[in-house]
Formats: structure tokens, C-alpha cells, sequence
């Protein structure tokens, strides 16, 4: 029986790895081989001779295209350069987020930050031992003395110890990036897993005291103090709602292999306070893997992970062990990492065994009858992403072929360019509250130095200023007094596609390092964001489509004018044959900054386009389209082009609009359309309320996603543009478009369209406004009224028409207390201020708007 559906499938999935470890220098004492074995010293030797060594160096060299021998493979690793190969690794072992516990002790290991370079998302794992043993290096602030004598110095007493652990375990996520996202115990490796949650403080005492008398470098080895300690960790993941990651079974030669059976963990399991803690055991736990599996099956809180299992053992080793996993425990619970360390080839082999593993394991069991074809899919799914998005809660999504995930892209892996380092300058990039794109430039060493962590000063005026001057308006109580600091988010730093002697970065504004700003515009995204997830534990999606101009500059009569680039019709071949040349610049360019492109074709308008977005979680789609809009402005302008996003560049032709996709996901399930038929609408309970809130809160929502007087010309009726406060399925007038793309189920609705979102919008205010907007809906549980589908302005008379000024949609949102709630009141004090000083420049300045092509 052939299994080439699930194959493929598997092959498909962009694998969360959910435990590994950093990768170190080329320079590094830690030997190459080291990572083909846990066998250390003379031990090792002997790892060229087992059966796991030669088949992984035989699928390395194989992946290089050297000849089958270490040395050769060590040679192609000196003469690429770790970059080189570290991306080549990542990119065919496809994954697309990594946790690492970076608490392994490696010789020249690159910190977090480094490995964003090759994987988009990349979590912290925080091993409590080594956290504690840091703790304890440090000169101890109060405490007690040893002997009789004050002159003795200080050292740690239980009490100071605990506050200290608490304080860094409480705050850690807030100081430090990136996230912490899971905690980790090798109490396995020091005494064992019989842990005794009910410690007496007197034994910790008298461990801690033992532990500091052996004196420096600390290693923390009794179990009174290792058990006291993963006790009050237990405390804080309960009290942070953090997953906590257990070794269990296998490693090396420090290990008890009798202590690290994790039946032994039944006292910490069957303990009340700790119940509701979730908790993985590692490595399939080998050779303990039925124990484990049984653990995991009689305890809800229990979930296990296979790596290192894979690809350290034998392949029957790893099909037996993973199958031992599966015989009791849930598929739900189980997932995959590849614990890879040091090098990454550890990554690509993990990935690769895990994949040919998997398969194995699931078309046996379809095979057998335990499972139909399309179960075994599923099931892949969730081993390699899905229980790990779920479990460990993270903000992220994975590409899926399933109909109902249509709306989620996969998330691409960075490949770095070798330039990145030799760039000449940075630019620091923020959107205002007008939305104009700006940017501050620094030289790299300076940034390298000073900016990328303090960042650069900026006036506060500058989250006042409006379209038509730069400086700030009256009523925004912004002014030239007060000073913030553009500080770099360097996830967002790329080498700039257009001119490869540049990056750019996009900016978060803070008081000072760490302090945000209440006027940030990423930061009330993130936070809005913050409140959806908390509260609903639901995430947003977006996805945004750009229309925009192209024009040529022509001087007539000897004045200079800007005319359409091209005058074919909507779709025209002619058209996009025409501006072919462009877009093979455009795409590429966007592609090598990870966004990804679906579509792009010629508009209704002379010389208009369209270039359609994947879609990602709301704070990686605004991002996305700070850099797509400079990506396309800055190719045009080398092309001796001009392209405007300006809604209504000229009143005799159709408006740009930058249309946005949403939908609301959970565990990494897209949960906006419905689950069955129940639902009239195909929209799922939370998907209804959400939209319901975006669509009662639409009017004030125009002023932030339609900022400028001229957005309102183009948001008029029979243009496509959402004139009306209405929806329907797959109708383009109304002003929110119930969307159902090919491959959807008939009958479900995967994702809502917004129509009046325009070019000229700042796309972080942009989404945190509908956000909150359908936070309250999700609040009050409001219900969509009768769909239209027919054109509304058929029934102009029953409903009700959208602002049709700036003027009445800033009134609007003058009354919208919730949304002040939501967003803060200062900002939306600033935000108004500038919408007025816009709507009173305009009136007095009819042909002003001429000027707008050359700020959007």
C-alpha cells in the first residue's frame, strides 16, 4: 500500500522545533563531532563506528556534495563559512520557529538574536539550573555572614536567593528579548527525578550552604536545594502560565540513567498546586518511552517531545521509540524537536529523520487500520507544529494545504545576505501618525555601537505632524518640547534589496530603552494585540492588498506633470506586459525580505496596480507593509517612475485602496469560519462578534484607516470602496466582504475583507483599531445583522452611509469611548488633532492634494 499523499504532506509542513540549543562559532573548541554523539573524550572515538554516525554523515555529505568522509565534510564547512551552510541547513530542513535553551555551556556560542537570522521566529527557553548557578556566581546583595565577624563578606542566605529568583523569573520575559517562552529542569542530571515538592526551607538551607562552601565555579548538585529549586520554578510557570520542559531518559556519561525515569516524577504529578502547570518530558524519554507514554496518558498536564531520540538512534530505535510514544499517549501531546546544539547540521538531520520517521510510524499505522489516510495527515500536523503552537502559546502560524488555513502563510526563512555586514549605513524607519513613511540614517559602526541598543532621539512633534507640514498640529498637544528615542527592533533589520550598501530597521518609540511610549504606534498594536490574546487567547491575521499608480514625469509647455504610466483596462496583458520589468524587480525584493507575494496584476485605473500580500499575525503584516510600500516606491524611482498609494490621485479615475484580509486564530487553527453547519453565515461564534464589532465600530474606525480628507473621495458608492455600513458574502460594494477563497468548503468563510483601509493609513494604528473594535464585539457578544447581497446603494434608503467626510468620521470617533479605552486617550487626542488640521488645510486649499503623490 502506496502512502504518497501523506509523503508529501509531511514533506510540506514547516516544522516548529520546540527544544535546541545555540549554535557555535567555526572557531569553537566544541569537536564537529561531537555533534554526530553524546559520548565524550576517548569515548567518542568510538562514535564513527555506530550506526547513527555513518548514515547522518552520509546524509550530510550528501546535502553538501562532498565525498562521504569527515574530513571532507569539515573541509566544505571551513572553505562556505558558517553562514553560508547554517542557512543552507535551515532553509531544506524547513523550519520556521525555534526555541532554544541557551543554557548549555558551548565554547563560543552565538547568543539568541543570531539565529533570527536564518529562522523567523526564535523563542528562549530559560533552564532554571543554570539560572540559579548564575544567581549564586554574583556578589550576594544582603544575606548573612559566615562566622562570628560583620567584616566577613555577605554571601547568600535561602531567603535572599529565593527573592532573586523570583524577581529575575517574574520579570525576565519584559526585560530581555526574545521571549521567554517555556522554562526547562536537568534535575535529571544532578540528583534525579524523584523530587520532593514539600522541601523543608532547612533542607534547601543546608544545601545551598554545601553548594557555596565548594565554592566557585558554582554547581549545584544536592537534591535538597535542585528540588527547592524546581519547586518554587513550578510556581512561577504557574503564575506566568509558562510550560516547564523536563530531560527525561538518555544523555551523557553525568546522567544516572536509573534517576532519570520519568515514573519517578509521579509525586511531582500528582501534586494539587502544580496541577494546572503544562509540562513535556524530552528526548521520548529512551529508553523509557512507554513509561512516558503511560505518564502521559492518566496525566492531562503531561506531554512529551521525541528529540533526540531523533536522529541519535538507529532507525528502528527511533521508529520503536516514537511508536512507544504513541501506543497510550494522545497525538495531541506528542511533538518534535531536534535538540539540535553546537552545529547546524544537528538541525537539518533532526529535521530530516523526524520527517522519514513520522512517516513511518503514521502510513504503519494507517496500514494497520489505526488510523484512515486523512487522520495520519492531520496527526502529522500536529506532531510537527500544531500541539507545539498550542502548547508552549505562540503568536505564530505555519503553512497548512487544509482549506480552512487558506488564509495562513508559511513563514519563510531568511537566507542572510553576506553584505549584510559590509552595509555603509542604516536606516531607522517609523510611520507617523499621518502615516508618511520616514527615516533616520546612521553609519553601521555607529549603529553597531551605540544605536542599536540606545537608539536615536527624536522630538515629540514628530506623532503630530500632518500631510501638508512638518510641523506638529495645534489640537494633537504634541509640540517641540520633550524628546523619545527611536529604538531599533533588530528582528526587523534587513539588507535593503534595491541598494545592498544599506539595511533599514524598522523603529519602536520609548522614553528611554525598555519604556514605551504611548504614542508608539507598533507598541498599541502590540498591546491591543496583547489584550485579543489574553482575554479571548485568539490572534489576528492579516493580509493586505496594494493599490497603487505608476507615473511618468512629463514637462508640457515647460511646466512638469506626472501622467499615467500605462491606459490599459483592469487585468490588461498589455498592462502588466508593460510593467513586467518592474515587477521582476519588485518581487524578488520583497521575497528576499521574507513577505510573500500571491498575486499581482494591472488595476481598473490608467497605470494602476495591485500587488497582493500572504497573510501573518497582525504585527508581522503592518511591518510587511512598511516595507512593501518603500520596496515599490524605491524600484519605481529607479525605474525613473513615480508610485503614489494616494486613495484619489485624480478624481476622473478610480481610487487605491489597501484592502485588508483578517481572520482570528487559535493554537495555530484558523477559528474564524464555523466548525460545522450550525452557523447561517459559515462564520464561526468568535468570528461573528468579532466582525460584528468591526462593523458597529466602522465609523470612527475610518479616521485612523482613512485618514486624509481625499480618502474619502475615493470611498463612494459603485466604486468597490465600502460606502455603506454593511456586509456580504463575496460583495464587493459592501463595506466589509465575508470572503470564502478557492478550496473553501462551500458554505464556510475563512476570512473578512475591510474595503476602506487606504495607502495612506498607518497600518499599525490601522489593525489596532479594528482589533479593539472587535474586542468589544467579542465582549458583548454582538451579532451581524441580515447580509447584503445585492448593491447597497439599491437600498440607500435602509442603511446607513459611512462618513463621508474626514470630518464626520473624526466626530465619530470623538464619541467612541471604547475605542479611547482601547487605544489611549492621548494618542487618539493626537490622532484627532492631526485629522483636523488636515480636514481644515484641505477646505481652504482645494488643489492641494496634487501634492500627495509625493509623500504616499
Amino acid at each position: 500500500m502506496e502512502f504518497s499523499e501523506l509523503k508529501e504532506a509531511i514533506e510540506k509542513i514547516e516544522l516548529v522545533d520546540a527544544h535546541a540549543h545555540n549554535i557555535v562559532s567555526l572557531d569553537s573548541s566544541f569537536p564537529f563531532i561531537g555533534t554526530f554523539s553524546e559520548a565524550a573524550g576517548d569515548a567518542l572515538t568510538f562514535a564513527p563506528h555506530s550506526l547513527s554516525f555513518k548514515r547522518n554523515l552520509r546524509e550530510i555529505a550528501q546535502l553538501y556534495g562532498t565525498e562521504v568522509s569527515l574530513e571532507a565534510v569539515e573541509e566544505h564547512r571551513k572553505t562556505s563559512g558558517l553562514d553560508s551552510f547554517t542557512s543552507k541547513c535551515f532553509k531544506e530542513a524547513r523550519i520556521s520557529a525555534l526555541l532554544i535553551d541557551d543554557g548549555l555551556k558551548l565554547d563560543k556560542k552565538h547568543d539568541i538574536e543570531w539565529h533570527r537570522n536564518f529562522v523567523p521566529f526564535v523563542g528562549r527557553v530559560l533552564r532554571i539550573e543554570t539560572l540559579a548557578e548564575q544567581i549564586l556566581e554574583e556578589e550576594c546583595p544582603g544575606g548573612y555572614f559566615y562566622g562570628s565577624e560583620s567584616t566577613e563578606p555577605p554571601v547568600w542566605d535561602l531567603d535572599s536567593f529565593t527573592k532573586t529568583f523570583y524577581w529575575l523569573t517574574l520579570t525576565t520575559s519584559v526585560t530581555l528579548v526574545p521571549e521567554i517562552v517555556a522554562l526547562k529542569t536537568i534535575a535529571a542530571y544532578r540528583s534525579g527525578l524523584d523530587i520532593d515538592t514539600y522541601v523543608s526551607k532547612e533542607v534547601a538551607e543546608n544545601g545551598l550552604v554545601e553548594v557555596l562552601r565548594a565554592g566557585k565555579p558554582v554547581r549545584i548538585g544536592n537534591k535538597g536545594l535542585i528540588d527547592y529549586i524546581l519547586t518554587i520554578s513550578l510556581e512561577v510557570a504557574v503564575r506566568r502560565d509558562l510550560p516547564l520542559q523536563i530531560h527525561t531518559g538518555f544523555g551523557d556519561k553525568d546522567l544516572d540513567l536509573r534517576l532519570s525515569n520519568p515514573l519517578h516524577l509521579r509525586t511531582l504529578l500528582e501534586d494539587k498546586r502544580f496541577g494546572k502547570c503544562r509540562i513535556v518530558l524530552l528526548h521520548a524519554a529512551y529508553p523509557f518511552s512507554k513509561e512516558a507514554s503511560f505518564l502521559s496518558s492518566v496525566y492531562p498536564q503531561v506531554y512529551l517531545d521525541f528529540g533526540l531520540a531523533v536522529p541519535k538512534l538507529s532507525v528502528h530505535g527511533m521508529v520503536s521509540s516514537v511508536k512507544e510514544l504513541l501506543d497510550l499517549a494522545s497525538i495531541k501531546k506528542v511533538m518534535f524537536s531536534t535538540d539540535g546544539y553546537a552545529s547546524p547540521e544537528t538541525y537539518y538531520l533532526g529535521a530530516k529523520k523526524a520527517r522519514e520517521v513520522i512517516f513511518l510510524v503514521l502510513s504503519d499505522a494507517c496500514a494497520s487500520g489505526d488510523l484512515s489516510l486523512m487522520e495520519a495527515i492531520d496527526a502529522a500536523k500536529d506532531i510537527f507544529s500544531r500541539n507545539s503552537i498550542g502548547f508552549y502559546k505562540l503568536n505564530i502560524d505555519t503553512d497548512s494545504s487544509s482549506p480552512q488555513n487558506i488564509i495562513s502563510p508559511k513563514l519563510k526563512i531568511k537566507e542572510p545576505d553576506v553584505q549584510e555586514d559590509s552595509s555603509s549605513f542604516v536606516r531607522i524607519i517609523w510611520v507617523d501618525t499621518s502615516g508618511q513613511q520616514r527615516c533616520r540614517a546612521v553609519q553601521a559602526q555607529r549603529f553597531n555601537r551605540s544605536v542599536k541598543k540606545n537608539g536615536v532621539g527624536l522630538t515629540f512633534a514628530s506623532m503630530g505632524m500632518t500631510s501638508f507640514t512638518d510641523g506638529p498640529a495645534e489640537e494633537s498637544k504634541l509640540t517641540g518640547v520633550g524628546e523619545i528615542r527611536l529604538v531599533p527592533d533588530l528582528s526587523t533589520k534587513q539588507t535593503i534589496p534595491w541598494t545592498k550598501q544599506e539595511s533599514m530597521v524598522l523603529a519602536d518609540m520609548q522614553l528611554k530603552p525598555g519604556e514605551a511610549w504611548e504614542y508608539c504606534p507598533r507598541e498599541t498594536l502590540r498591546r491591543v494585540a496583547k489584550v485579543l490574546k489574553d482575554e479571548f487567547d485568539l490572534v489576528m491575521n492579516a493580509g493586505f492588498e496594494n493599490e497603487f499608480y505608476l507615473l511618468k514625469n512629463v514637462v508640457r509647455e515647460g511646466k512638469e506633470e506626472y501622467m499615467p504610466f500605462d491606459f490599459g483596462p483592469y487585468c490588461a496583458t498589455s498592462s502588466f506586459d508593460a510593467a513586467s520589468p518592474i515587477f521582476h524587480d519588485i518581487v524578488p525584493a520583497l521575497e528576499s525580505l521574507n513577505i510573500e507575494v500571491e498575486q499581482f496584476h494591472a488595476e481598473s485605473g490608467k497605470g494602476q496596480f495591485e500587488v497582493s500580500l500572504g497573510h501573518t499575525i497582525a504585527s508581522h503584516a503592518a511591518d510587511n507593509l512598511v516595507y512593501t510600500r518603500e520596496v515599490i516606491r524605491s524600484v519605481a524611482r529607479k525605474q525613473g517612475l513615480l508610485a503614489t498609494f494616494v486613495p484619489k490621485y485624480d478624481y476622473c479615475d478610480i481610487g487605491s485602496g489597501s484592502h485588508v484580509h483578517l481572520s482570528l486564530w487559535k493554537n495555530g487553527e484558523n477559528v474564524f469560519p464555523a466548525s460545522n453547519n450550525s452557523s447561517s453565515h459559515g462564520i464561526s461564534s468568535v468570528g461573528e462578534e468579532f466582525m460584528a464589532g468591526v462593523l458597529f465600530h466602522l465609523p470612527s474606525i475610518l479616521a485612523i484607516i482613512a485618514p486624509l480628507p481625499n480618502s474619502y473621495d475615493r470611498i463612494q458608492p459603485n466604486t468597490w470602496s465600502g460606502a455603506f455600513q454593511c456586509w456580504g458574502k463575496e460583495n464587493r460594494e459592501a463595506a466589509l466582504r465575508a470572503a470564502s477563497p478557492p478550496g473553501t468548503p462551500d458554505g464556510l468563510v475563512t476570512n473578512f475583507e475591510i474595503k476602506s483601509f487606504d495607502g495612506s493609513a498607518n497600518p499599525h494604528l490601522g489593525l489596532a483599531v479594528i482589533m479593539a473594535a472587535g474586542i468589544d464585539g467579542l465582549r458583548r457578544h454582538l451579532q451581524l445583522p441580515t447580509p447584503i447581497d445585492i448593491n447597497p446603494a439599491d437600498v440607500a434608503a435602509t442603511l446607513n452611509r459611512l462618513p463621508e467626510t474626514l470630518s464626520e468620521a473624526v466626530e465619530a470617533l470623538d464619541k467612541d469611548k471604547v475605542l479611547h479605552d482601547l487605544l489611549g486617550q492621548k494618542l487618539l487626542v493626537a490622532i484627532k488633532g492631526v485629522r483636523k488640521a488636515e480636514v481644515e488645510y484641505y477646505s481652504k486649499n482645494p488643489d492641494a492634494y496634487k501634492q500627495l503623490i509625493h509623500r504616499y
